[in-house]
């Protein structure tokens, strides 16, 4: 079962934790008050669809600057910083509530904007700063809990943000988010002072975000961690083809498709709560690639299903290949990444999340037209095996790579 050990022995752990849930609660009930209070204004799914955009944008900024940031002084400061900036970002979506006539538009895309750039901040330095505060052969302990509260948040947060609306409206949704906004700075901010190194405080800016590129680009475990995690978001994120796929292969509707939406965190949580082995192995990157090759596999599956049992099964699947490899990721990219260098390199990764995942949705939807949902899923599934097995043969760091029980050299150790 999974290890609880960090939170048993670390205070700061956690602190960490537990406002990590509840901001992922926040932000789920914000996830769902937002796309319906613009379509509900405008009556448009592209209009909807800016807004994300809109977000995407400003997070991949934040998360840059927040990299930066987070490298270069009290790490601290900057995660009460993200989180009082959402408190203020959604007590304005509440306010925009009691407009005349209707809420402004305009609004909603500056919080969205606002929330975006600062709230990135506190996620980047809150990833730089959390494996200083468990041992480093708890780091994929620590990954796998981190991973299960936001499991926990993704599947319980959306449906209890509904509720909210349905039965208090809008407005009371922003305003219960705001409260569970201001919950998390002030738990944070009890948190010690989390002084970045003093070598990375004194290097010029730019000197400074070449050096934490060039590591993360050619390290020797960081580098094809990059990679790997690319190939699996562009070719095993199958969602945006679940509605067609439900609709012309699955001959469902609507409740078949909210089923299988939520079977990969099912198979995440179930992955979470088994990672107690993690920690244990010697054997971190070759599990990884086949944590992502299930992940490859279960998306072959699923585009071969035509039966909703088993498309459930393999979507379950794939959830449970994302989580190990989340968890397994984790410890490897924290423990081989100088602390001075953690807020760039979590950046890095963050902002390739970001462009990554949107990437993938434009791979598999341009494959969609021409093949088929279920074709672009057969071949999204190949690919990301195939990009597996290349990726093992060609970088054997990865492929032997382990959680170092002693600190990263820096980058001219190396």
């Amino acid at each position: 079962m999974v290890d609880i050990s960090p939170l048993r022995t670390s205070p700061e752990f956690r602190i960490i934790f537990v406002a990590r849930l509840i901001s992922i609660f926040g932000l789920g009930f914000a996830a769902v008050a937002l796309p319906m209070q613009v379509y509900g204004l405008t009556g448009s799914s592209l209009l909807v669809a800016t807004v994300h955009t809109t977000n995407a944008v400003s997070v991949l900024t934040g998360t840059l600057v927040g990299g930066m940031l987070a490298d270069r002084g009290d790490r601290r400061r900057l995660i009460v910083i993200g989180r009082g900036a959402a408190v203020l970002a959604f007590g304005v979506l509440a306010a925009n509530t009691l407009v005349p006539d209707e809420p402004w538009l305009w609004v909603i895309y500056v919080t969205a904007a606002f929330n975006g750039f600062f709230g990135s901040f506190s996620t980047v330095a809150l990833q730089a700063a959390a494996p200083g505060f468990v041992p480093r052969d708890k780091l994929p302990a620590a990954g796998a809990l981190l991973a299960l509260n936001g499991r926990l948040g993704s599947v319980l947060a959306p449906a209890l943000g509904g509720v909210v609306i349905a039965s208090l409206g809008m407005g009371s949704n922003y305003v219960l988010t705001a409260v569970l906004s201001l919950l998390t700075t002030v738990l944070v901010a009890r948190l010690p002072r989390l002084e970045a190194p003093e070598e990375a405080r004194s290097q010029p800016f730019l000197a400074a975000l070449r050096e934490g590129g060039r590591f993360a680009l050619t390290h020797k475990v960081v580098g094809p961690l990059l990679l790997l995690g690319l190939v699996q978001m562009l070719f095993a994120a199958p969602q945006v083809l679940i509605n067609e796929f439900t609709d012309k292969v699955l001959g469902g509707g609507p409740a078949l498709v909210g089923i299988l939406y939520t079977a990969p965190a099912v198979g995440a949580l179930i992955g979470s709560l088994t990672s107690g082995w993690a920690g244990r192995t010697q054997r971190t990157g070759g599990l990884m690639l086949l944590a992502v090759g299930l992940c490859g596999l279960a998306v072959l599956g699923f585009g071969v299903s035509t039966w909703a049992p088993l498309a459930f099964f393999f979507l379950t699947l794939l959830g449970f290949g994302q989580v190990v490899e989340e968890i397994l990721r984790y410890a490897l990219l924290q423990s081989h990444t100088p602390d001075q260098l953690r807020g760039r390199v979590n950046a890095v990764w963050t902002a390739q999340s970001t462009l990554g995942n949107s990437a993938g949705a434009l791979t598999l939807g341009a494959l969609a037209p021409f093949i088929g949902a279920a074709g672009a899923l057969m071949a999204g599934g190949a690919l990301a095996m195939v990009g597996v097995g290349a990726l093992a043969a060609g970088f054997a760091g990865l492929r032997t790579a382990r959680v170092l029980r002693d600190p990263a050299p820096g980058p001219g150790q190396r």
